[in-house]
């Protein structure tokens, strides 16, 4: 791998909090690929003799009230919140970039419009958006992937519009005009580049709450189905018995927290190691380098 290519990973490798975050990023990610070749027990497995069993040998993290294996779960809600977090970044990515442009890039009665319909859409929160569609298609994951990343898209707009405008009249967009470029090839060459510092943050902090809206939606009954497994369904599932077994309410609860914990770390040091002006400052405070004396 040529050192251009691993310009932004080394920075990222050497800070602490960006290899805390790419390292649980990596775990729940692999978890969720392994779940779907291997788990320790099938999924639908209960045994009412092993229920509240304590971490140990053959269940690592112990079972439930239904004597069901508290790591076989915990794998296969990583892999549910993997398809939440990427289908949601997906879609708050496509409808969030498309807003910003029309509500910058086109006439003045079209801009108006789209700025509008941003304003009105941010009043309509993930959890009203989530009921309206479960109400229309039924309880499912893909009801909270669509509902995540059209909420979490409209806010995209609303943070990339006013930078999208900042870049639009920079230097270097309006000599690529100059010299002969469409709209579309300046865009494509020069805009959206500049603003992917903003778009990597707001993507990686929209990722991270979206980990935690489906977890609040399956909580409340809005989430996954029940043939979903979900972190925040197996919480509100356990966490009537958090006086009896608290690491029962832990688990879930711990895998939601550093997950969107990474997620946020993760962002905000691919933001420093990408944004071109922030580098330039960290470059500046770092102490000069000692010089070599040889004798």
């Amino acid at each position: 791998m040529s050192t251009q290519r691993t310009g932004w990973f080394r920075p990222l490798w050497r800070s602490a909090t960006g290899k805390f975050g790419l390292i649980v990023v990596t775990i729940v990610v692999l978890t969720a690929l392994v779940s779907l070749f291997w788990t320790p027990f099938p999924a639908e497995l209960a045994n009412v003799d092993d229920r509240w069993l304590g971490p140990g040998w053959p269940h690592i993290l112990g079972t439930d009230n239904g004597g069901r294996d508290m790591l076989t779960h915990i794998m296969l809600g990583a892999r549910t919140t993997v398809v939440v977090a990427v289908g949601a970044a997906v879609i708050s990515t496509i409808i969030g970039i498309a807003l910003a442009c029309l509500a910058t890039l086109t006439t003045r009665l079209m801009r108006e419009a789209m700025a509008t319909l941003i304003d009105v859409l941010l009043a309509f929160p993930v959890l009203i958006i989530a009921a309206m569609l479960a109400s229309i298609a039924g309880q499912s994951l893909w009801v909270v992937v669509f509902a995540v990343g059209i909420g979490f898209g409209v806010n995209m707009a609303r943070v990339t519009r006013p930078e999208l405008r900042r870049v639009l009249s920079s230097d270097y967009v309006l000599a690529g005009k100059a010299a002969g470029l469409t709209t579309t090839q300046n865009v494509l060459r020069h805009v959206l580049p500049n603003i992917a510092p903003v778009y990597i943050v707001q993507l990686s902090w929209s990722m991270g709450v979206a980990v935690l809206a489906e977890a609040g939606l399956s909580y409340i009954g809005f989430g996954a189905s029940a043939n979903d497994p979900s972190w925040g369904r197996l919480l509100a599932e356990t966490q009537a018995f958090i006086n009896i077994h608290p690491l029962a309410v832990i688990w879930p609860g711990l895998a939601i927290s550093l997950t969107v914990l990474a997620l946020n770390l993760l962002g905000d040091k691919l933001r420093e190691t990408t944004d071109p002006t922030l580098s330039r400052r960290m470059v500046k405070s770092m102490p000069a380098p000692m010089p070599t004396v040889t004798a």
